[in-house]
């Protein structure tokens, strides 16, 4: 079997799907995650963007020790010594450089010539040498860069000090036999190509990311590039729980092996998934809802009778459990200590004490709570989304009058300690309740998406809401959980203004520790 080292990108090339607005410390309760997972590789962030992604790099690569971080950088001196100052206390930092190769990129964005671009590489990759042994390479757009010239560029980086050469299908443009015969390509006509390790990451545009993937492999590459829950930019990337779930139930035709604990799977996407605002799909392969779930008469019977006439993949393989309700009123600490182990949380003394007694109170309003209903607590606890807020909900009612029309009231405590209480009107109550926060507080919003879901099953079953908006013009996004919708709704709304706070709060602690 040939050892495939998963690069895992959720955090860098994830985070850039429309509307997802991660914080330090969700981005870090994902790499935690992550490690968990058994990635071999995270792409921890590009720390030339943002206060903030320099913030969150750094304080990922200074917590996981068994996973390689890697750090993205433009071909410019000024990107790769920001990636390097953000982890060059990693137990294995890896700087990971990029430029475009195809014609029409060199001609319309880069404006070089091709000797112009083989040079600005091989200086680039010297340049991030020197900080760092481990370096990747990408050839931007390579799909549709002109075989000979990638050969070139490509000995001539791995010379410069390469040791990951990356052949990205940027756009999802190409097919899997076009990638495949590329890799063939590249392993055939570049002398040291033996020197390193060949990577493919592939976008999902045409829905082929996955396929395209297994044809790299199955045509040398040694690395695949993707994300958890396929998310990435426009249609996403290669999932990379289907590659690692293809090559385990088809290893009698894939010769190919992972590190991935694919136990940790579920979770994973769970998390992804919750701290994204990004729903899985019901029909989405290994983690939606209806993966092993079974409609037809016909199919019910057969797995009655025996479960692999039409389930290829236990549930357990990738760690959901059937028998998912486990605690109620009468269930002790020692009880909830040991679930919350069970589900892999670590909490210190502090948290574990406030996530009980959140339990305790939605145990006052729901029989029984869920291995979802848990999840939903103890990430909160773990993220400090309950103890980090500027403005905080006392109450709020939602009346109509006679001819329908909602009035929302809602009495608020600001920042400086102060109680407000305000009334306004809206076409429905959702709008209603949104205009009367925002005439209570001092930042202008503007909202750009709403969406609502339910954690787990049954009328009793708690809502989540996930909004995106422009607070004072910066994008953000928050999340809100509770029985009530109006209160999710609520709870959301503040969330998202509160996380302007909290993040400027992280980026000042980061800033002083580093003085």
């Amino acid at each position: 079997m040939t050892q495939i080292k998963i690069f895992d990108t959720t955090l860098r090339d994830g985070e850039q799907s429309p509307g997802v607005n991660l914080n330090q410390l969700e981005k870090l309760e994902i790499a935690k995650q992550l490690e968990r997972l058994g990635v071999d590789v995270m792409e921890a962030g590009f720390p030339a963007s943002s206060q903030g992604d320099f913030n969150a790099v750094q304080q990922i690569a200074n917590t996981v020790h068994s996973v390689t971080v890697a750090a993205l950088a433009r071909a410019n001196p000024k990107d790769i010594d920001r990636a390097w100052e953000a982890i060059k206390h990693a137990k294995k930092p890896r700087i990971h450089v990029f430029i475009a190769t195809s014609p029409i990129h060199m001609k319309y964005k880069l404006k070089k010539t091709p000797e112009e671009v083989i040079n600005v590489a091989v200086e680039m990759v010297k340049h991030a040498k020197q900080k760092c042994t481990d370096i990747e390479w990408s050839a931007e757009d390579a799909s549709r860069t002109e075989l000979p010239f990638l050969a070139e560029i490509i000995e001539k980086v791995i010379d410069a000090g390469a040791t990951v050469i990356n052949l990205p299908d940027t756009v999802g443009y190409t097919t899997p036999k076009e990638y495949g015969e590329m890799f063939n390509y590249i392993k055939n006509n570049v002398s040291n190509i033996d020197k390193v390790d060949l990577s493919c990451h592939c976008h999902d545009d045409l829905g082929m990311a996955l396929a395209n993937s297994i044809a790299a492999m199955q045509n040398g590459a040694t690395q695949i590039e993707g994300t958890i829950n396929g998310i990435g930019e426009r249609a996403g990337n290669a999932a990379l729980e289907e590659i690692a779930v293809a090559l385990k139930i088809r290893e009698d035709f894939y010769p190919y092996s992972t590190n991935m604990v694919l136990k940790e799977i579920k979770r994973t996407s769970d998390l992804v998934s919750k701290f994204t605002g990004m729903v899985v799909p019901g029909n989405k392969a290994i983690v939606g809802r209806n993966a092993f779930a079974h409609e037809s008469g016909i199919h019910q019977d057969g797995v009655l009778k025996h479960a692999e006439t039409y389930e290829i993949i236990t549930p357990e393989l990738v760690g959901i459990q059937s028998n998912n309700l486990v605690l109620g009123k009468h269930s002790g600490r020692h009880a909830f200590e040991d679930k919350i182990e069970q589900l892999g949380f670590k909490l210190s003394e502090n948290k574990l004490s406030e996530a009980f007694q959140a339990f305790k109170q939605l145990t006052d309003r729901k029989k029984e709570v869920t291995d979802d209903d848990l999840f939903v607590i103890l990430t909160d606890i773990q993220t400090d989304i309950q103890n980090r807020k500027r403005y905080k909900l006392i109450s709020f009612q939602v009346q109509y009058d006679s001819q329908n029309l909602p009035t929302a009231t809602v009495l608020l405590l600001t920042p400086d300690g102060k109680e407000v209480k305000t009334a306004q009107t809206g076409q429905g109550s959702v709008e209603a309740l949104y205009n009367t926060i925002e005439a209570l507080i001092e930042e202008e919003i503007q909202l750009t998406d709403f969406t609502l879901s339910s954690i787990g099953k049954g009328k009793d079953a708690l809502a989540e809401v996930h909004v995106s908006m422009n607070v004072d013009q910066t994008p953000v996004s928050g999340r809100g959980t509770a029985q009530d919708v109006l209160e999710a709704a609520a709870n959301a709304y503040l969330n998202a203004i509160n996380r302007i706070f909290i993040t400027k709060k992280l980026e000042k602690s980061t800033i002083d520790s580093n003085a």
